[in-house]
């Protein structure tokens, strides 16, 4: 060793490399010392000291100090010897200190200062290659990365053949809890993990992939930048890699789901040929699974390598054109997108994929040509993509001026055009279709304006043609009804005005259809009424994309009036024929969807007299929907017209609309549609309406109530209407229109200000809830249900599917300000209400109607509220922002400038600004929305704890309200409980202590209802009544046993101090259940009784589980509270065992269910119990006898005096034997029963001392 340290590097390495060879063992010890101290004086020495150290023959505490001196000089160690240390320090690792040595080597291993970023890498390669001619710049980027390729082949062979290695670097990354300590070794060795043949290794290393990024702990970012830098070293890793983006795709989370997507993209870009192949192949395979959220996003990322990288994936058009077989399992939405991709691959600007040009053409003119109507809507939809694509406006490149298409394109779009029109006027389900896809077409892409020029005038002139007629004195033809020109908004052209054509086409529609089955010869071109809202929707768009977003051309068709029948004709509906009444359904149907799409068109402009006229259509719509619920109700088994033509809908209706059911009218889940939809507003808003609408809506405006008591729920016939696109809702930007403004101001405001009125708010909150329900709710699993529903859920939102749940959120955050404005004037009505009947909700000036549409638009500007904010995007990194906008149009409501404000204030101020409102509650159903609200704006902070409490108080504030309708009755049903639960469940989980909040409800309300009249409540908590008492009693049930669940087992090094505590906590749920169990004394009804047994054996478990080994250890340092606890726990399980009896005797199922369940669990008790005494050498104190079985008044069931039941726990109270201490008699007494006669006298006294 001397001479080490005088002679030259060379010889140095020499002489360690062959110091195994020459030492006796006797000497490995001492040299190994020596060795280690010059490791960390010469770091050139590296490579053969730790070859030498490897070979020799160490101690395992030398060992370890060798190791943890090496691990010191990580940092400091050449690149080039990186790899050698790795390997020696997982080498030399024992099962026992794996974790500890992997967690260091983790923290130690800077593999990121081991690769140049590829700027750096750039610059320096151009400086040497100016320096030497070029020859060294290749070594100097490659040298790094076989370097980190050695460090990773020798975690590699460590992980291989040694488990714990494995385990233990998944122990390490999983400990990792900030997203900045993640670095990407983290993510090379959840692939070499996963490489590793072992299954165990392979399903770890999915398990902490799948929890970090579901946590948000590794982000894309992360994988890009391995990605990015150490593309070469990951290729080796590839199958891996795919196999885990595979099982992220398809995993049912969907927060993991893009993450799979990022592996997929960054694969297909960094990769060779080979593995952009094979992620093409995946990609198909997921597209042709048929898993709806899979399919999806496969396609999303085809769609976005077909724009990124458009030539090399022209090389696998052949495979994505393999999914058309396989089109039968995909939506509508997920068919535009396929034939969006693949038309952009064959048509687009580059044609890099021509060679499946030929394929698409024939595979179109086969779909178009068939006669099955699910084909022919494959054949529109992928012929309308590929117009997208061949007629897509051009880049402007030297060659073509202009970037205009060349003729033979624009001749093969417009004969494409043709060959669509003409394939589609066989069916007016399919000519809709066409017209709705071009719609969407013209809106999403930018055509070329030939094409767009081209489309627009044949349109124009069709329109005008098929469906506009002049206004004149008289209609001619004979009708079903008689026709009038109705809904004209322009006065001054009542002689020169257009109108559309709707009951005279109907009419011939209907009679056409008719002829059509009984003679077969082609006629001239057949115009239906289904096409009129479609065509108007693609007349319009192509307007606004000529023009800008000006309508002024087509302006007159927002006023013009419709040819309708008088209305009046519904006082009648009885006495009309079965045809009649269908084609007066049919033509209303088609007079809302035509205003829905003129609301559509019209929403956005900006002059205060287009604002009036939209307003008066939105009061159209409203005042039309109450007639259509009218007539329904009197039209049993029948099917309206298509409104949305993309989907299978025309199959499913008539199966499931077919029985309408009358008595409907309630609507069904969030209270969408109040009775009554029409409102006393439209009468006192004439002035904006002329003559023919007052003469039509004044008639029956009396008698409205009492009419729409029979009118039917328009829930269920949702999908017959014309979708609303996002931005009618801006329409809420407008002011709310008050009783008072028109009574005092008489009219003259209105002129002025375009006012929104109470039904048109709530029809156009409706909307909104359904929009944000659909768009922002996620779906818990996105697997497809084994048998289909009959409704597809996306049928209404084929618009609203092709816009990202980002770009929705936005929209609502934007909103928010308005919504906001109504809330407060909706919290403004009710005060002003309030005050004027001192208090009372139902005084005498309540409006009955006005009250039931406020009380409807408050809870859905709530609803809607709390859906945009439970959208689980805002826990994205990328939208803290949008969020932190979101809480600070709320906090701003209540504090000036929010901009400055950290998240945790904003909610705070968020939270404050909410709780004002509570105040004003019209409903129960309302201010659980409320409820609901405060807890999710709460969770959005970083210490939702700070909150529980005000939550808890809001919630019993409302508990201890009486609740009562506008009419004076109090609030009672279905809804109002499922509310009750919620609400109560919210109070139990947001209050200190749980246990005592049950004790002061069943110990004092219940006690308070025992006591009080038939009809009366508990007066502490009002909502508690004889009709409540069972939700009461489930939620108490359910909260308590949640709550004894909570309580932290029992672990042997607990001071007595704690072991006190859990123990006086257990003592208090026993209490609180032998309260509950008894009320089944007084509320003896088979559902309680039902709940009881449920429950009451789900505590027995959870005593057992969690509350026995505590009393095991607890029963000598506390005889006297364990035997108390045990005594209050028999007296439970008696009356359990009562119960059981019950049910026997009844022979009630639902009840007779649970009693053998139950019946298992009360025997574990009693020899759980004999096991503890057992354990604390009280064995003597333990007796079992024969319980008998008795009912629920505790009075023996005869049938069954003679035998004995089960072996059962029932301990009664008996003299104490001479032979026991007083302790374990006091024990046995509470324990076990004596002998049935015995038993039969004691029991009559605990019955009445219970």
């Amino acid at each position: 060793m001397e001479l080490v340290s005088v002679a030259p590097v060379e010889v140095q390495r020499d002489i360690i490399t062959s110091l195994p060879e020459i030492l006796e063992d006797s000497q490995h010890d001492d040299i190994a010392r020596e060795l280690n101290s010059l490791l960390q004086e010469n770091t050139q020495l590296t490579v053969p000291i730790l070859d030498a150290l490897s070979s020799l023959n160490l101690s395992s505490s030398l060992l370890v100090e060798v190791r943890e001196a090496v691990m010191t000089t990580l940092g400091a160690v050449q690149l080039d010897d990186l790899p050698v240390v790795v390997k020696f320090i997982l080498h030399s690792v024992s099962a026992s200190d794996a974790n500890e040595v992997v967690c260091n080597l983790r923290k130690n291993l800077e593999l990121e200062l081991c690769i140049l970023p590829p700027v750096l890498q750039a610059s320096q390669s151009r400086i040497k290659s100016k320096g030497s001619g070029g020859s060294a710049s290749t070594p100097a980027a490659g040298s790094s990365q076989d370097s980190v390729a050695l460090i990773l082949e020798g975690i590699k062979s460590a992980v291989r053949f040694q488990k714990t290695i494995s385990e233990a670097w998944l122990k390490a990354i999983e400990s990792v809890d900030e997203v900045e300590d993640h670095k990407v070794i983290d993510l090379l060795v959840l692939f070499i993990v996963h490489s590793t043949n072992a299954n165990q290794s392979r399903r770890g290393a999915e398990r902490v992939l799948k929890v970090k990024v579901k946590t948000g702990l590794i982000q894309e970012a992360l994988l890009q930048k391995t990605f990015r830098d150490y593309a070469q070293v990951m290729r080796g890793y590839f199958p891996s890699i795919l196999a885990l983006a595979q099982g992220l795709l398809r995993s049912p989370d969907p927060c993991v789901v893009p993450f799979g997507g990022h592996m997929y993209r960054y694969s297909f870009t960094a990769f060779d040929s080979y593995c952009q192949q094979e992620v093409v192949g995946a990609l198909v395979t997921h597209v042709c699974s048929g898993v709806g959220g899979e399919v999806d996003m496969a396609l999303e990322l085809l769609c976005g390598l077909v724009t990124e990288k458009p030539s090399e994936m022209a090389l696998y058009a052949v495979f994505v054109k393999g999914i058309l077989d396989y089109m039968d399992n995909l939506t509508p939405q997920q068919i535009r997108k396929l034939f969006h991709l693949l038309s952009k691959l064959a048509f687009g600007q580059q044609q890099q994929g021509s060679h499946i040009q030929d394929d698409m053409h024939i595979v179109i003119r086969k779909q178009l040509s068939s006669t099955v109507p699910k084909y022919k809507r494959i054949g529109i939809i992928g012929a309308v993509m590929i117009v997208g694509s061949m007629g897509a406006s051009r880049v402007k490149v030297k060659e073509s001026q202009d970037g205009l298409i060349s003729k033979e394109t624009f001749r093969q779009v417009s004969a494409l055009l043709e060959l669509v029109k003409s394939s589609s006027e066989s069916s007016s389900e399919a000519a809709a279709l066409y017209y709705d896809e071009l719609a969407n077409l013209v809106l999403s892409s930018t055509l070329d304006p030939q094409v767009l020029e081209n489309i627009a005038q044949s349109v124009l002139d069709d329109f005008q043609n098929d469906f506009v007629v002049d206004v004149g004195p008289d209609i001619s033809g004979s009708f079903p009804f008689p026709a009038c020109f109705m809904y004209n908004l322009d006065e001054d052209e009542s002689q020169g005005g257009i109108a559309i054509n709707l009951l005279p086409l109907l009419s011939k529609d209907i009679q056409s259809k008719g002829q059509q089955q009984s003679q077969t010869k082609k006629e001239e071109r057949r115009v239906s009424p289904l096409c009129l809202s479609p065509f108007f929707r693609l007349l319009r768009l192509c307007e606004e994309k000529q023009h800008q977003g000006d309508l002024e051309e087509i302006d007159a068709l927002l006023g013009c009036s419709v040819i309708l029948t008088d209305m009046d004709v519904l006082e009648k509906i009885e006495s009309l024929s079965k045809s009649e009444r269908e084609f007066l359904c049919t033509l209303l149907f088609h007079a809302i969807n035509w205003f829905r799409e003129v609301v559509n068109a019209f929403c956005r402009q900006k002059e205060i007299e287009m604002k009036m006229k939209v307003m008066t259509r939105l009061q159209n719509i409203t005042y039309l929907q109450t007639l259509l619920e009218r007539a329904l109700a009197g039209t049993s088994g029948y099917v309206p017209p298509a409104a949305n033509f993309d989907g299978e809908s025309t199959d499913i209706i008539p199966s499931s609309t077919a029985p309408v059911n009358k008595t409907k009218k309630e609507g069904t889940g969030k209270k969408r549609k109040a009775p009554g939809k029409n409102t006393t507003e439209i009468s006192s808003q004439l002035d904006e309406t002329t003559d023919p609408d007052k003469t039509m809506q004044e008639p029956t405006e009396k008698e409205k109530e009492k009419e729409t008591r029979h009118g039917v729920s328009l829930v269920s016939y949702r999908q017959f209407f014309r979708e609303l696109d996002m931005e009618v809702l801006s329409v809420l930007q407008c002011g709310l229109l008050s009783r008072s403004v028109l009574d005092s101001e008489l009219h003259s405001k209105v002129r002025e200000e375009v006012l929104l009125g109470p039904a048109e708010l709530v029809f156009l909150l409706e909307d909104m809830l359904r929009k944000v329900d659909f768009s922002l709710t996620a779906a818990p699993a996105k697997r497809a249900p084994f048998l289909k529903g009959k409704t597809d859920k996306s049928v209404g939102f084929s618009h609203l599917q092709q816009r990202s749940s980002k770009d929705i959120a936005s929209c609502c955050v934007q909103l928010l300000p308005t919504l906001c404005s109504h809330l407060e004037n909706c919290h403004n009505h009710f005060q002003t209400l309030l005050s004027e009947n001192n208090g009372i909700v139902d005084g005498p000036n309540t409006d009955v109607q006005e009250h039931q549409l406020m009380s409807s638009a408050y809870q859905l500007l709530l609803q809607v509220l709390n859906t945009t904010f439970t959208w689980s995007g805002f826990s994205q990194p990328g939208q803290r922002n949008l969020l932190k906008k979101a809480l600070g149009v709320l906090a701003g409501r209540l504090k000036e400038g929010g901009a400055e404000l950290t998240l945790d204030q904003l909610v705070k101020h968020s939270f404050e600004y909410l709780v004002n409102f509570r105040s004003t509650m019209p409903s129960l159903s309302t201010a659980l929305c409320l409820s609901q609200l405060l807890f999710t704006v709460s969770e959005k902070g970083g210490n939702p704890a700070a909150y529980r409490e005000q939550t808890a108080s809001v919630a019993k504030g409302f508990l201890s309200q009486e609740w009562v309708t506008a009419s004076g009755e109090k609030e009672r049903g279905n809804k109002f409980n499922e509310a009750l639960y919620t609400l109560l469940s919210i109070y139990l989980e947001h209050v200190d202590d749980v246990l005592k909040g049950v004790e002061e409800i069943a110990g004092e309300g219940i006690t308070e209802l025992i006591n009080a009249a038939k009809d009366e409540s508990s007066a502490t908590w009002p909502t508690l009544n004889r009709q409540t008492f069972l939700v009461f009693y489930k939620v108490l049930m359910a909260e308590l046993i949640k709550a004894a669940k909570k309580i932290p087992p029992f672990k042997t090094s607990d001071d007595t101090e704690v072991q006190s505590g859990k123990l006086l906590t257990w003592n208090l749920a026993v209490r609180d259940f032998h309260i509950l169990v008894n009320l089944v004394k007084v509320f003896d009804s088979r559902l309680v009784l039902n709940v009881c047994l449920k429950y009451g054996r789900l505590f027995l478990e959870s005593f057992l589980k969690l509350g026995m080994p505590l009393l095991d250890s607890s029963f000598k340092k506390h005889k006297e509270d364990v035997q108390s606890l045990l005594k209050t726990f028999q007296l439970s399980t008696r009356q359990l065992h009562h119960m059981c009896g019950h049910s026997k005797i009844h022979q009630d199922t639902s009840l007779t269910n649970h009693v053998p369940a139950l019946k298992k669990s009360l025997e574990l008790f009693v020899y759980r119990v004999k096991a503890m005494l057992t354990l604390n050498n009280c064995q003597e104190a333990f007796w079992i006898g024969n319980l008998k079985n008795r009912n629920l008044k505790g009075e023996e069931i005869l049938s069954q005096m003679t035998q004995g039941s089960d072996e059962e726990e029932g301990g009664q109270r008996s003299p104490v034997p001479q032979e026991l201490s007083e302790d374990e008699a006091q024990e046995s007494d509470m324990e076990e029963s004596r002998t049935a006669k015995r038993e039969d006298v004691n029991l009559s006294d605990d019955s009445d001392s219970d």
